[in-house]
C-alpha cells in the first residue's frame, strides 16, 4: 500500500483517505497548503484510482499493517498521521504499531469525525446488500449523486464501497492504548452520527494532550473547511 507523495521537505501527516470509498486524491491538496517544509503522504489503498485492478482490503487490521509497513522509511524524520471517519481509526491503529512495536512516537494524531475506539459501535451495512451501502453513502454525504446513479460508475465504485464498509464493521471496540502525543479531535457540528461527546472520548487515547476543534457542516465538513482544517494542524506542528 504505497502511499502517494504530492511533494515537500520534511515530513508531516500523513494523510489516510476519508470515509467509506474515499480516495487519496482527496487530500492532493494539502501538499501546498501546508507548507513547504511538510511532505504529505495519501495513502492509496487498493481497488480505487489507479490500483483499481488490486482486490480490496476488507479489515482494519490488514489496512493499519500496511500503512505501518510503508511509513517506517518516515521514521527517521517527525511524522504525524491525519485521519477522517473510518481513517480516524486506521491513523490510531497506524500510531499505536508505531510508537509500541517500533518506538516512534507521532509528533501528533488528528483524528476527524469518528468515534474512539473504545466507543465505536459498528454495523454491518455490508451484509445488508449494495443497495444499503448505496443507502448510507447517500445519507452521510460527500460523494456526487451522480456516480451512484450512473450504472457503469456505480459498479466501479462498489468494490472499494463494500470493502470500506466491511472494514467499519468489523472494527469492534477495543481497550484504548494511550499514545504518547498529542491528539487532536475535528468534527462538523451536525454530523448525523458523530457527537462532541464521541469526539471527547479521544482524549483517553493520549497520555499527554488532547483538544478538540468543531466546524460548521456534517459528516464531510472538510470539503468547506479545508482551509481552516488544514491551517490548523499547520499551526501545531509548527
Amino acid at each position: 500500500m504505497v502511499p502517494q507523495v504530492p511533494g515537500g521537505q520534511a515530513a508531516g501527516p500523513a494523510a489516510v483517505p476519508a470515509a467509506c470509498g474515499g480516495s487519496a486524491s482527496f487530500f492532493h491538496s494539502w501538499g501546498h497548503a501546508l507548507g513547504a517544509d511538510i511532505e504529505v503522504l495519501a495513502a492509496r489503498y487498493p481497488g480505487r484510482q489507479e490500483r483499481i485492478a488490486e482486490p480490496c482490503v476488507e479489515s482494519m487490521e490488514s489496512l493499519a499493517e500496511s500503512i505501518t509497513h510503508e511509513l517506517l522509511p518516515y521514521t527517521d524524520v517527525p511524522l504525524a498521521v491525519f485521519g477522517h471517519s473510518m481513517g480516524a481509526s486506521l491513523a490510531y491503529e497506524v500510531g499505536v504499531r508505531l510508537e509500541k512495536r517500533y518506538g516512534t512516537a507521532l509528533r501528533g494524531l488528528f483524528v476527524s469525525c469518528r468515534q474512539a475506539p473504545h466507543r465505536v459501535e459498528p454495523e454491518r451495512h455490508d451484509l445488508r446488500g449494495d443497495e444499503a451501502v448505496v443507502a448510507e453513502v447517500r445519507r452521510l454525504g460527500g460523494t456526487d449523486p451522480g456516480l451512484l446513479t450512473d450504472p457503469d460508475l456505480r459498479e466501479l465504485l462498489l468494490p472499494a464501497m463494500r470493502a470500506d464498509f466491511r472494514v467499519v464493521g468489523t472494527y469492534e471496540a477495543r481497550p484504548v492504548i494511550p499514545l504518547g502525543c498529542p491528539v487532536v479531535g475535528y468534527l462538523g457540528e451536525s454530523d448525523p452520527d458523530v457527537t462532541e461527546g464521541d469526539m471527547r472520548a479521544w482524549r483517553d487515547a493520549t497520555t499527554v494532550e488532547f483538544d478538540l476543534r468543531t466546524f460548521s457542516g456534517g459528516h464531510f465538513y472538510l470539503a468547506d473547511e479545508k482551509e481552516s482544517v488544514v491551517r490548523d494542524i499547520a499551526g501545531r506542528l509548527a
